[in-house]
């Protein structure tokens, strides 16, 4: 969040904070040379005591004057001018309070307050420098969080919603959540990318201005999957090896034969692959050393806990 101030050529006196301080709403943050400004607010006050005098005495002409109308000393018109003089003078009032406030609201803007809780993370004002609205003085980190903006490419672009987990990778490994909170209506015309912006109410390592990349975790859905290592490829085309029975060998002496079977892939994550198509619920595949199989072959199933067991066929 940038903070600035919303007066121009006023020089700054103190500055209250440094680069990762932690502040809380309303806390001043830098105050600006106000000799100028309270002068100014004292004289528009003055403006509303002055205005507050001149109605009173033209509220006091005018029921006079509608008194002396009734008693026939002075005229209509007469009559009619001090009631004008009255309305001029309540016009007056609301001018002169105007004024006060507008110059009792530059007197505020000459302190800087922090406008939520937060962390300061970066400083470019100094005591003494002359500072002009609009400019960036200090910038701030609301409650601690920070914001990841990733371009994604217009195809990505369209399938990610606002409520969307998102994944970090940070330093050493860490694992950083967050949750989208919006994402650009338009791209790029030249990269054809757009943004999407995610809050990170925990950042943990993670810095303003370092680069992280990340996952967006778009949905659940329920899928078929095995090791991937169990997945073969020959010719261009996956295959598992399904273990099926050997005719006349006792169940319980480990010996399977494996069915050499094509099956169609899907999304690959972390050690498992997603088969779409070719393999039944249930099934069960050869996990390591497939790929030294062919059809047909006869293996000697052996638990991964077996003293000197590599899971390879035997």
């Amino acid at each position: 969040m940038s903070l600035g101030v919303e007066l121009t050529g006023i020089r700054a006196t103190e500055v209250l904070v440094e680069v990762g301080d932690r502040v809380r709403a309303g806390q001043s943050l830098l105050k600006l040379d106000n000799r100028t400004l309270d002068v100014q607010f004292r004289q528009a006050d003055a403006g509303v005591t002055q205005a507050q005098a001149a109605l009173e005495l033209a509220r006091a002409n005018a029921a006079r004057g509608d008194s002396l109308v009734e008693q026939g000393l002075i005229s209509s018109s007469d009559s009619d001018k001090l009631r004008a003089d009255l309305r001029s003078a309540e016009a007056q009032l609301i001018t002169a309070q105007a004024d006060r406030d507008a110059a009792r609201l530059r007197l505020g803007f000459a302190t800087l307050s922090a406008p939520d809780d937060g962390i300061i993370s970066a400083r470019s004002v100094q005591p003494g420098q002359v500072v002009s609205a609009g400019s960036e003085l200090l910038r701030l980190i609301r409650r601690g969080r920070l914001e990841w903006r990733a371009d994604l490419a217009e195809a990505d672009l369209i399938r990610v919603k606002p409520g969307a987990i998102v994944e970090l990778g940070g330093p050493a490994g860490s694992v950083i959540k967050g949750q989208v909170r919006a994402v650009s209506p338009s791209v790029d015309p030249a990269t054809r990318t757009g943004l999407l912006y995610a809050d990170l109410p925990e950042p943990g390592p993670l810095r303003a201005g370092m680069f992280a990349e990340g996952r967006i975790l778009l949905g659940t859905a329920t899928a078929s999957v095995v090791p991937r290592e169990s997945v073969v490829f020959r010719d261009g085309f996956a295959y598992l090896f399904v273990l099926k029975g050997v005719e006349g060998a006792e169940t319980r002496s480990g010996l399977r034969r494996v069915e050499q079977r094509r099956v169609e892939i899907g999304n690959r994550q972390g050690e498992m692959t997603e088969i779409l198509s070719g393999l039944a619920p249930g099934e069960r595949v050869v996990r390591r050393g497939a790929g030294f199989l062919g059809n047909g072959d006869v293996v000697r199933e052996v638990s991964d806990s077996a003293d000197g067991a590599t899971g390879r066929p035997q």
